[in-house]
């Protein structure tokens, strides 16, 4: 194990000497492997150990993931350095690598599961596509393997823009290969179109850059994961696409981390900032709160895996209640603004009283209305915190306890300040209307409750 102030001065020698070559007019390619093991740190060292002693190459990272089960290797040089870098790297994972053991969050289709070239300096795209179909030829040549050829790598104006795209291709993943590389619409662009159990299929071909960035999330893999077809480009398909241009987007749950993950490539910084991705996040993922916490303490665990399917119906409705009150919290502060704003209107004469008086009576509808929305809103927990109340892991019930009595309190409080704001017989009828059938749902919630 080599100490940090070594391996930051070999980074930065690397670098230098990059630099050089890119100001010296030399063809700078990066290519970034993904190995579809990410557990065993000996064939993670293995591959790295390939590609560092490939002459020409320099290995900048390598950025194993224990729930992903995967590895992402990232190297640079000239391109026939780069070529017989990733050469050696699959050469080592063939050998090392059983895809019918491997199992992780992340999609993949083989062992080496895909392999961009991605052009950094004095080198364009075409030469970068090029060198991708060498390597998918040259793999599949030495291995008798399959490969597939994506985005840059695919020949403009043929007949294959249903299998352009990593997504595309990867879809039903390692355990449907079998099948799908035995229809003609699938064979490979390399190789044989045949079924290797041991190394499935690879992915080859050329990018730009991207920025691989991830978001962590107190929730459940399936809130992360619609978060993610929210923000994607893709979304949940061509009649339902995402809110953000040139991102892809999946969310899953890491185990070894214990929380949930939103995982993204921006594939262009410029059309999409990173910023922009976080705050899109941020928007879908507020209002996780105590309730959700007890739901993720007894989801997924084994004393308690048969309630896996009463926990999934009852944290996403729980969580997307508490998405609503967040909100209404914050507003129900200023909901009294409106309604003190009209009162200091002028009232000298009587076109000016009528006004100021059709103001306060609007400005009070909305500091009645506010309060009264979040205690509807409170009192839509209460069925999924009664449910986690009877099926909950019992060690969270502390927290549960807190949680009923946070909203009990905010409900009562709002409600009792709906109650002040009323003005007079004129708001009456109107905040009594509002306040049926918020009152019938806290009375029925206290017999429950008791």
């Amino acid at each position: 194990m080599r100490s940090l102030p070594q391996t930051c001065a070999s980074s930065i020698k690397k670098l230098l000497a990059l630099f050089s070559l890119m100001s010296g007019g030399e063809k700078i390619v990066e290519c970034v492997p993904n190995f579809s093991e990410g557990r065993r740190a000996d064939v993670v060292e293995a591959i790295a150990a390939a590609v560092r002693e490939t002459e020409g190459c320099s290995l900048l990272d390598v950025a194993p993931g224990d729930s992903t089960n995967r590895t992402v290797y990232t190297f640079v040089g000239r391109p026939e350095s780069v070529l017989e870098g990733a050469l050696a790297a699959a050469r080592v994972a063939f050998k090392l690598i059983d895809m019918t053991k491997q199992k992780g969050e992340h999609p993949r289709l083989g062992a080496l599961d895909v392999c961009p070239f991605i052009p950094v300096a004095n080198v364009t795209m075409e030469e970068c596509a090029e060198l991708s179909r060498r390597f998918g030829c040259r793999l599949a040549t030495e291995l008798s393997v399959p490969v597939y050829l994506y985005e840059y790598a695919v020949a403009v104006g043929n007949d294959r823009d249903y299998r352009r795209t990593l997504p595309q291709i990867r879809e039903g993943e390692y355990e449907r290969l079998r099948n799908k590389i035995q229809k003609p619409e699938w064979a490979p662009d390399f190789g044989p179109a045949d079924y290797i159990p041991s190394w499935g299929a690879t992915v080859t071909g050329a990018r730009s850059f991207l920025i691989a960035y991830n978001v962590n999330l107190l929730a459940t893999k399936e809130q992360a994961h619609r978060i993610a077809l929210n923000i994607r480009e893709q979304g949940r398909g061509p009649s339902q696409p995402g809110r953000l241009k040139a991102v892809k987007a999946i969310g899953w749950y890491l185990d070894d981390q214990d929380l949930a993950q939103v995982s993204i490539n921006i594939c262009d910084f410029q059309t999409t900032p990173l910023h922009v991705v976080f705050e899109e996040v941020c928007k879908d993922a507020k209002g996780a709160a105590l309730g959700t916490m007890v739901g993720l303490l007894t989801y997924g665990k084994k004393k308690y895996e048969d309630l896996d399917d009463v926990m999934r119906k009852t944290i996403g409705p729980l969580h997307d209640n508490l998405q609503k009150m967040m909100p209404l919290v914050d507003r129900d502060s200023e909901a009294f603004a409106e309604y003190m704003m009209a009162s200091k209107l002028p009232q000298k004469t009587e076109e000016e009283k009528k006004i100021r008086d059709e103001k306060m009576a609007a400005g009070m509808r909305t500091a009645v209305s506010v309060p009264l929305s979040l205690v509807r809103a409170g009192c839509e927990c209460w069925p999924h915190l009664l449910t986690l109340a009877t099926h909950g892991n019992i060690q969270t019930m502390c927290d549960l306890r807190v949680s009923w009595n946070r909203i009990s309190l905010t409900t009562s409080d709002a409600d009792f300040a709906a109650s002040v704001r009323e003005e007079g017989e004129r708001l009456a009828g109107y905040s009594t209307k509002l306040c049926a059938s918020v009152l019938a749902s806290i009375d029925e919630r206290e017999k429950e409750g008791s």
